[in-house]
């Protein structure tokens, strides 16, 4: 983990952020402290990794998400040498899916 972000105030960050409760408050406070084009490169980003797990090429990635090859590629180095954050929220996902079928 890189310790150049633990910091005290990332931490008050996190901190509200496990306080939403559903997406609508997501939307509020994302707004209020991102700029469109931060929320829209973090959406980016997690649509990328959605689809590299998916199997899809990067062709198939950057034609769909509007992500440039050096942004799949980024994203690709996190989800094979990165801490496993897309895969843990991937996987929670899954369970939470299969349990409300």
């Amino acid at each position: 983990m890189n310790k150049k972000i633990r910091t005290e105030a990332v931490d008050h960050l996190f901190q509200a952020i496990l306080t939403l409760k559903d997406p609508e408050e997501c939307y509020v406070f994302f707004e209020d402290v991102c700029t469109v084009n931060e929320l829209l490169s973090l959406s980016q980003r997690y649509e990328v990794a959605k689809m590299l797990r998916e199997k899809k090429t990067y062709l198939e990635i950057a034609e769909k998400t509007g992500a440039s090859t050096a942004t799949i590629s980024r994203v690709n180095r996190s989800l094979n040498y990165g801490n496993d954050g897309y895969d843990m929220v991937f996987s929670r996902l899954e369970n939470r899916e299969g349990s409300e079928k």
